[in-house]
């Protein structure tokens, strides 16, 4: 394989404007914590949002902040802690990191954010086991430490089919959140205002599913690495017209992109898929590598856990659990292999890279033979790379680098 050529990130014009909006809702947050102008819910982030919006709550999500801690490395510093304390290495890297920052009080917000000391207090923890327990476990820390009432949605896991059964069982548990939010809240439920937010969610699902379909182009214009940066509009502001003019914003530009036949990555090769979590604290050096080597990661999952195609005001309730519910992350093997499968096909895919997060088994689905019935299904070359969403003391730097240019070089043999 030839020698690797010097990389540089191509800067996405829009990300100027995704930091204003992300500095905005923080500093919102801040002031409403400080002089309590605001009740503030803390909510997983596939967790039921909008209904909280809709009854007036400013929304934190936890596993944003995870993810900072895992983007700015400070999460090195802060797992111990946790572990400490009880918490085993083993569990979610967000987890441990997060409580962990708690613990030592620390935050990368603080650092990004001048003026802002800590993290916004909560009035109620709100989840949704959709994605894992690890998240029931972490917000039942916060409930215990800061004596903050917890409640939430248990959903079936593993799940092929998706019934009237299950979904009358997620109404009915959503329906039972609104009185004891209306009494933390001062709010009454109104059905309109719910049905507005959703519309709202929806709408910027809609955008956010279009602008990872650019990548159907070639060149793509966009890279996974880039995506997991621009979510974050799709992760804390759905449900706001904020969110819905970033990605108008951001899908223009792409579409730009498209049309002057510019690609995240200059001679672009090979497209390549990305399933499961990211690490987060290696984005730049692994996008930087896949560029030298013409790759282009384009296509994930992750990215797409943010698309809630099912939300319909028409019907909130109904329409929020099945959304909730048919996500990725949630369903069986074999729906996980179609899914996958359709997006190679889709995207003309010449590989898939599975990252195997050693603290985050819920989303590495390298686990359980999946690897070896897609090569042989879609007749392409898989890798697993070993690491973790968080704790880098679980990834090896050099023994990926070389797992992935032995990859490219196999993409090059044919």
């Amino acid at each position: 394989m030839s020698a690797e050529k010097k990389t540089t990130i191509k800067k996405i014009q829009a990300t100027g404007q995704m930091k204003k909006i992300m500095a905005d809702y923080f500093f919102e947050l801040d002031r409403a914590s400080r002089d309590q102008s605001q009740k503030i819910a803390w909510c997983t982030s596939v967790g039921p949002a909008e209904l909280l919006l809709s009854l007036g709550f400013l929304v934190y999500y936890p596993e944003n902040h995870g993810a900072m801690l895992g983007a700015t490395r400070m999460a090195a510093g802060c797992i111990p802690a946790a572990n400490a304390i009880g918490y085993s290495p083993d569990i979610c890297s967000y987890l441990t990191s997060d409580v962990g920052a708690y613990l030592n009080k620390q935050t990368p917000l603080s650092m990004a954010y001048k003026g802002i000391e800590g993290l916004p207090h909560p009035d109620v923890l709100v989840f949704n086991t959709n994605q894992c327990r690890d998240v029931q476990d972490w917000m039942a820390w916060y409930a215990r430490e800061l004596d903050v009432p917890i409640m939430g949605i248990s959903t079936f896991r593993n799940i092929g089919h998706i019934s009237d059964d299950i979904l009358s069982g997620i109404v009915a548990q959503i329906k039972d959140l609104i009185p004891p939010l209306e009494k933390i809240s001062g709010n009454k439920f109104d059905i309109d205002k719910f049905r507005e937010v959703l519309s709202r969610s929806k709408k910027c699902s809609e955008l956010w599913k279009k602008v990872l379909a650019t990548n159907a182009s070639a060149p793509a214009p966009l890279s996974f690495f880039d995506a997991t940066i621009h979510m974050g509009p799709a992760v804390v502001l759905r449900g706001s017209d904020t969110a819905v003019k970033y990605y108008e914003l951001l899908l223009k530009e792409l579409e730009e992109r498209i049309v002057t036949g510019v690609g995240a990555v200059d001679g672009e090769k090979y497209r390549l898929y990305w399933e499961g979590m990211p690490i987060w604290g290696k984005l730049r050096e692994l996008s930087e590598l896949f560029i030298g080597l013409n790759s282009a990661v384009i296509a994930s999952s992750y990215c797409n856990s943010w698309i809630f195609e099912a939300f319909d005001p028409a019907d909130p309730f109904l329409s929020m659990a099945r959304a909730y519910t048919e996500i990725f992350i949630v369903r069986d093997e074999d729906f996980k292999e179609k899914y996958i499968s359709d997006i190679v096909n889709n995207f003309k895919l010449d590989g898939i890279l599975f990252h195997d997060s050693k603290t985050c088994p819920n989303n590495s689905n390298c686990r359980y033979g999946m690897p070896g019935r897609l090569e042989k299904q879609l007749n392409i070359p898989t890798l697993t790379i070993n690491g973790d969403l968080n704790d880098l003391r679980c990834y090896s730097e050099e023994q990926a680098k070389t797992q992935i240019e032995a990859f490219v070089e196999q993409l090059e043999a044919g």
